[in-house]
């Protein structure tokens, strides 16, 4: 028994190694096209009208691509949508934490867990994070994500570690983005604008597969 344990754990761990030098050996991919700049301006009856940050925010964030738009319905509901994108070459995922940024801008969060959205590439549901945040009397609702190889949907740092080391052996590639989506809600509001959110997410989940950026 304790040799075949042996020869069991020799075999794993020259496996390792070998898979290891492999992905090494192959060079790390850089990004060639990155696309989701090209989302559509139109979502769902939304009319999208882009923004910037300031530079400060670039400089903490050093993404690949930053897409930062307001998109606004008939009746005047406003969404906020942010997409920082991040090349393998940059590790694939970003250092923001609405958990930790919320705080620091002062906004109090009240409520914070996931959602199932339904896209149509996942029709079991995928899970997102939702977050509820308070401050001077006006709520800030969140959906926010990460997302890898156009239809990976993660809500966990743990997950995303996992699918960046499964994509980087199969198809030498972890790059990733982080994707939020946002609106300012009263106390009788939350409720409503919540699924408000809700559908425009999973309408734009099945959206960003068709730009997924080009990674080579």
């Amino acid at each position: 028994m304790p040799k075949m344990f042996f020869c069991f754990s020799l075999a794993v761990l020259l496996l390792t190694l070998g898979l290891v030098l492999e992905v090494s050996s192959r060079g790390v991919p850089v990004v060639l096209q990155t696309n989701l700049e090209n989302l559509p301006m139109e979502i769902e009856g939304y009319e999208g009208r882009a923004d910037t940050f300031p530079q400060d925010i670039y400089d903490a964030l050093p993404a690949d691509l930053h897409v930062y738009r307001h998109y606004r319905s008939p009746e005047g509901s406003e969404l906020n949508l942010y997409i920082g994108y991040y090349g393998t070459a940059k590790g694939g995922r970003t250092g923001h934490n609405p958990y930790a940024c919320l705080p620091g801008a002062g906004w109090g969060i009240i409520e914070n867990g996931t959602v199932e959205i339904y896209p149509s590439f996942y029709p079991q549901g995928v899970h997102v994070n939702y977050v509820v945040a308070s401050k001077d009397g006006v709520n800030n609702v969140m959906l926010h994500w990460y997302q890898a190889a156009g239809t990976r949907v993660l809500a966990t740092g743990l997950q995303q570690n996992i699918e960046r080391f499964r994509g980087r052996i199969l198809h030498n590639r972890n790059d990733g983005a982080y994707v939020q989506v946002n609106s300012l809600a009263p106390n009788e509001g939350i409720s409503e604008v919540s699924g408000k959110i809700t559908e425009f997410v999973r309408i734009l989940m099945e959206l960003l597969p068709d730009y997924w950026p080009s990674e080579g």
